[in-house]
């Protein structure tokens, strides 16, 4: 009976363990690979861009975030800004290739709105970007993603960098970005496998778009989680643009913070079960892409696998002193990991100060998990002050 537990125990230190040096086994393949030659890029002409700017109830960003979009040196696309629930008597907008939409009735969803624009094209665009009402642009971010899809690619996630690092939550946010777009995005896909989505600054062929999610009904937040899974069930791989830059607003306040993640939070425990169908299905397929991209979506958020691991650690310590030992080298391996990840990105001074602040930082994520039931519910979309 007590051999039993013993392997009981080990499977699910196992299991969550793994999480702490996952990061390491992919960034020794992507050592192995980061060499290999990859296809110049294509500009023999302009593909046709639809900028997809959705806004839910409120409008103040919506002017800057235009402003930056009209400022793309660039020349064919068109922006459709789809203002669901929102008033939009103090826009307004003079640039021929700006389009308002006011949906009659309220879509409270992004991919509602996204289709409400769709639907409503000018004319046939060859690839629609998806931009959040907070966001702007870099003048160069069209330019850096129109050469993945002459490359071949249906599916392309661009690079969302911090708009803003005025206070230690918005620094820490920024960390935590740096972390997930060095690992989850440009290792991922150097390593043969996919970049994650992030929501916003991502791009796909209207076709591909249309196909994956035409057909489903998704409430809450999470539709990027849903996107990338049809995306992988299909064995396309998902580029990573690190110059196409969009430049993201990060939480200021706690509770922007809490809000947010109680959010992001719900979303991973409704679809993290998408991993087991893509792992398997690479197994069946031998296909890299899927297989690591399916354990990416299976691991739990950062500060939930943090968090299990110390228990893990201290239970050890207590009961079997040997296993706390490596623990404590999984501790070591994930934070020079997280160090890897910092230190490529070159990140301003700000978000290293902020580092002392993590504890505090996971404590609101904590609060967080205590109110995803009712996280769609009591927020919709985050509002930064």
């Amino acid at each position: 009976m007590l051999s039993l537990f013993l392997i009981i125990w080990i499977i699910i230190q196992l299991i969550i363990g793994f999480n702490l040096i996952f990061p390491l086994l992919l960034y020794c393949l992507y050592l192995l690979t980061k060499n290999r030659a990859t296809p110049p890029p294509a500009r023999t002409n302009q593909p046709d861009f639809a900028v997809i700017i959705t806004a839910y109830q409120y409008v103040d960003t919506l002017p800057d975030v235009v402003a930056s979009v009209l400022k793309l040196n660039y020349d064919n696309f068109l922006v459709y800004i789809v203002a669901d629930n929102c008033d939009i008597s103090s826009l307004h907008f003079t640039d021929e290739r700006v389009i308002l939409m006011k949906p009659e009735d309220v879509l409270r969803g992004n991919t509602k709105s996204h289709f409400y624009a769709i639907n409503r094209f000018k004319r046939e665009h060859d690839i629609v970007t998806i931009i959040d009402s907070d966001n702007l642009v870099n003048p160069e971010y069209l330019n850096q993603l129109a050469p993945f899809f002459k490359n071949g690619f249906e599916a392309v996630q661009g690079l969302r960098e911090a708009k803003n690092l005025d206070t230690t939550y918005a620094c820490l946010d920024a960390a935590r970005d740096i972390y997930y777009h060095f690992f989850d995005c440009k290792v991922l896909f150097r390593c043969g496998s996919s970049s994650t989505l992030s929501g916003s600054g991502m791009a796909f062929t209207t076709q591909l778009y249309k196909k994956c999610l035409e057909n489903k009904v998704i409430e809450g937040a999470g539709f990027d989680k849903v996107l990338q899974a049809a995306i992988l069930e299909r064995n396309k791989r998902i580029a990573f643009a690190g110059d196409a830059i969009v430049y993201d607003q990060k939480t200021s306040r706690p509770e922007e913070l809490v809000n947010q993640r109680s959010r992001w939070i719900n979303t991973w425990f409704k679809y993290f079960s998408l991993g087991f169908g893509i792992f398997f299905s690479g197994l069946k397929n031998l296909s890299l892409n899927q297989i690591l991209f399916g354990l990416v979506l299976l691991r739990p958020p950062l500060f939930v696998f943090l968090i299990l691991s110390v228990v893990m650690m201290l239970i050890s310590l207590v009961a079997f002193p040997v296993h706390a030992l490596f623990w404590l080298i999984g501790f070591l391996v994930f934070v020079s990991c997280f160090a890897i990840a910092l230190v490529s990105s070159n990140p301003d001074k700000r978000i290293y100060k902020a580092l002392t602040g993590i504890p505090k930082f996971i404590f609101y994520q904590v609060i967080s998990l205590t109110k995803i039931r009712k996280a769609n519910i009591r927020s919709v979309s985050t509002k930064h002050t």
